[in-house]
């Protein structure tokens, strides 16, 4: 995984957790401070999916060579 985050943290930036019984935590979040988080890990995740992107097509232009057309 090139970003070290699941899929599911990234989405709803939380771990996910099986069995675990959510009306236990009291208040709940108000939603926009929910979704202002989400998007900043899905903007974070953008940013280093282009970065990785960028370093793998680097990596792969080192060993080829140019083409006389």
């Amino acid at each position: 995984m090139a970003t070290k985050i699941s899929l599911f943290i990234v989405n709803y930036r939380r771990d996910l957790r099986i069995g675990a019984d959510i009306r236990k935590k009291g208040k709940l979040e108000k939603v926009t401070e929910f979704v202002e988080r989400i998007k900043k890990v899905q903007e974070e995740a953008r940013v280093t999916l282009k970065k990785m992107q960028e370093d793998m097509k680097r990596q792969a232009d080192r060993g080829r060579k140019k083409s006389e057309v």
